[in-house]
């Protein structure tokens, strides 16, 4: 398992956040039962360069707290078994790892939506980390039953690492 930290901004927790990403991370991994050791690279910005890449990528021009970039496609999300065949080139050449993606989190947002929610900014990281892994396993919020399987799924992971409201 490869998972490459960058901070564009300091990121100032009373936590491990490193530590706890790691962990999130292979939570969500074993709770969609990926076959595979993997690759994920987060970044950590501000609300501006949020803002920037929301504007760029998405075109809705605000910030947001947390972007997905799936270097996968899946028929059906959280599902690993055609990968090999269809899409190859989703390994890395070297270590045979499967390249997830990009997750990039605003720790502005992280911030701000802690304090406005009530719960901690370790719970508030966690959770978008998680959320952000189950985009990188094709998942989507777009219809309401989509949301609502997110949601669940999100609590589980977390209720799994004992981070609870």
């Amino acid at each position: 398992m490869t998972i490459h930290i960058d901070k564009e901004v300091e990121v100032s927790f009373d936590f491990p956040e490193e530590e706890y990403i790691e962990k999130v991370i292979l939570a969500a991994m074993d709770y969609v039962e990926c076959p595979y050791e993997a690759e994920v690279n987060v970044l950590f910005t501000d609300n501006e360069g949020i803002h920037e890449m929301n504007r760029e990528y998405r075109e809705i021009d605000r910030p947001t707290d947390v972007l997905s970039f799936p270097m996968v496609e899946y028929d059906v999300p959280g599902t690993f078994d055609t990968l090999e065949e269809e899409q190859g080139d989703c390994f890395h050449p070297e270590t045979g790892e499967l390249l997830l993606g990009d997750i990039v989190l605003s720790v502005d947002k992280i911030k701000e939506q802690a304090a406005e929610y009530g719960h901690s900014e370790l719970r508030e990281l966690c959770f978008l980390v998680a959320h952000s892994m189950l985009h990188l396993f094709g998942y989507d919020h777009m219809e309401e039953e989509e949301r609502e399987q997110m949601e669940q799924m999100q609590r589980e992971i977390l209720s799994q690492l004992n981070i609870l409201r």
